[in-house]
């Protein structure tokens, strides 16, 4: 997927640490590959498209980087999760969006406030969205706290440093 590509990612693409990103569909936010402050370690991560200055506003791999550029974007079915692997082929999955059930055709869209969701054939109530894993911002839409209906507890969390974006 290139940079100017798409604001989704389907189960026959990819985005390669190097090769792509997401750009949601007003421009606002990117998905992609970055290291934070002096760090080599390599993360899945979500900013501010064109301020002057990268702005992380989450993170997917938090406590589990990338120890080069070897990561690799897809959704998998099934089940219908976003999944990041170490490595092109056979690679271990570093982090999986864990959806709240299967789908047939999942598809994962970055949306213009922000959140990332995957949905079945990209319409419909999404099975995942990021909104419900903080980092250490609070956008517009995000929920924080406890969800009486669904029992899920949401937080933000700092991070360690500006170097180390884990809790």
């Amino acid at each position: 997927v290139s940079s100017a590509a798409t604001d989704t990612l389907n189960t026959s693409q990819t985005i390669r640490d190097g090769g792509g990103t997401l750009i949601s569909s007003g421009g606002i936010f990117e998905l992609g590959f970055f290291s934070p402050g002096n760090s080599t370690n390599r993360y899945l991560g979500l900013w501010y498209k064109n301020l002057p200055v990268q702005t992380i506003v989450w993170v997917a791999n938090r406590e589990t980087p990338l120890a080069g550029r070897n990561g690799v974007l897809r959704v998998i079915t099934p089940p219908g999760n976003l999944a990041l692997f170490d490595g092109e082929t056979s690679g271990t999955v570093i982090w999986s969006s864990n959806s709240s059930r299967p789908v047939q055709n999942p598809v994962a869209q970055l949306l213009d406030d922000g959140n990332i969701v995957v949905r079945d054939g990209g319409a419909g109530a999404a099975v995942w969205q990021s909104f419900d894993q903080p980092g250490d911002t609070y956008l517009p839409g995000m929920r924080v706290g406890r969800n009486f209906a669904t029992g899920l507890e949401t937080y933000i969390f700092s991070w360690k440093s500006a170097d180390d974006p884990s809790p």
